[in-house]
């Protein structure tokens, strides 16, 4: 398998994981504003035009497409798009300005790719002093819902880089007391709709760690963190109401799920940890909150459960768990919920599901789509307003 998540065998020594990403997926981590004691789903104007882009560890570069009112993807034009060393993982500001990609880079230090977004044609532009430095091998990146802070974990130097991000130019800035302490292999980032609370889990350390984001964008560790997980988390989100996370867990083959109390701490989910396939690597929400889905490696196929909204429980949907290619990493839903993208690191390709009524996937015409490298980060956005706003995950 390649090395996404780095604490596995794969390609080289370099490192990788974590999507929805910034949204979509990697993913996954932005919701509603700020503020607010009861976030519901946000429901974005159906306007038609959507974009989806997937990083291509294999040729260091992102590729761009446009979504069709039937969920088959069409390249943009120019692209790919050049990025750094090994993209492991992207993600998408909330005002859908930016993009970013964090890249494995060199042994010593990765890095942060910046993109500017055309939201008339999907094409990526790189932002001025773009790409930033990161530290030892980048696994997830998140940007908070006020699009004021981007945060990036480090599986290398077991810490998470924290930047505030320029609302003008999409630079990114360290922020002071950056970087700050996770627990063994951190994997990923995810932020709750809120905008309060960011967690990491902890490859080596089996558990998820929490913070309170600071108003200046710092984090400080929640009373308890870390949480206790499966083994080998590798994937954490937050769903779209803020009330539950939910982590993979690699090495146990299952899925812990948590109530989010209001000091953001995690309080696991009567009946938790609940059954997936083979080795996990990550999991989302769709943005209703109604269905989770989880994309397993090495089985090459993705668990999807219904979710309990009062009590945060999975139960498996009908027909779960569902066939994709090779070596998955990464699964993303689109904004408006209809349907899902696994990009599948083995086979070169993505898988495309429409999302039956039930949560139940069922293959897209054309699925699943080719011209890849191994392809792992996917995040997904929707043109309103003249922008491309990611869902909320």
């Amino acid at each position: 398998m390649t090395n996404f998540n780095l604490g596995r065998s794969g390609v080289g020594t370099a490192a990788l994981i974590a999507l929805l990403a910034g949204c979509g997926g990697s993913q996954g981590q932005i919701g509603g504003l700020r503020g607010s004691n009861s976030i519901l789903p946000r429901v974005l104007p159906d306007v038609g035009v959507e974009y989806a882009y997937v990083g291509n560890y294999g040729d260091n570069n992102i590729s761009g497409y446009k979504i069709s009112s039937d969920g088959f993807l069409a390249p943009v034009k120019g692209s790919p798009f050049t990025a750094g060393t090994g993209p492991t993982a992207m993600a998408v500001d909330p005002t859908g300005k930016f993009a970013y990609a964090a890249n494995t880079g060199t042994s010593s230090a990765g890095n942060i790719s910046a993109y500017s977004i055309d939201a008339s044609t999907g094409a990526l532009t790189a932002v001025k002093g773009s790409p930033f430095s990161a530290g030892k091998e980048p696994s997830g990146v998140a940007v908070d819902p006020t699009g004021k802070f981007a945060y990036v974990s480090n599986y290398g130097d077991n810490n998470v880089d924290a930047y505030t991000i320029d609302a003008t130019t999409g630079a990114l800035t360290v922020i002071k007391g950056s970087p700050f302490a996770t627990g063994e292999e951190p994997e990923y980032v995810a932020i709750d709709p809120k905008g309060k609370f960011a967690y990491v889990p902890n490859y080596d350390s089996n558990s998820v760690s929490a913070y309170t984001i600071e108003s200046d964008g710092a984090l400080k560790p929640v009373k308890g963190s870390p949480f206790a997980a499966g083994s080998e988390t590798s994937g954490v989100t937050v769903n779209p109401s803020g009330k539950f996370a939910y982590a993979a867990n690699y090495g146990s083959n299952n899925v812990s799920a948590y109530t989010i109390e209001s000091s953001g701490a995690l309080k696991p989910v009567k009946g938790s940890p609940f059954t997936a396939g083979t080795e996990p690597t990550n999991i989302v929400v769709d943005p209703n909150g109604k269905y989770a889905y989880a994309v397993n490696d090495s089985s090459g196929n993705v668990s999807a459960y219904a979710v309990n909204a009062t009590t945060g429980a999975l139960t498996a949907v009908k027909g779960s768990p569902f066939t994709a290619g090779t070596e998955p990493e990464y699964v993303a839903v689109d904004p408006a919920g209809k349907f899902a993208y696994v990009p599948n690191v083995g086979s070169d390709n993505i898988s495309a599901y429409a999302i039956e009524s039930t949560g139940a996937l069922k293959a897209l015409k054309g699925s699943p789509f080719t011209g890849l490298k191994e392809p792992a980060p996917i995040v997904i956005c929707r043109v309103a307003a003249g922008k491309c706003i990611p869902p909320p995950l």
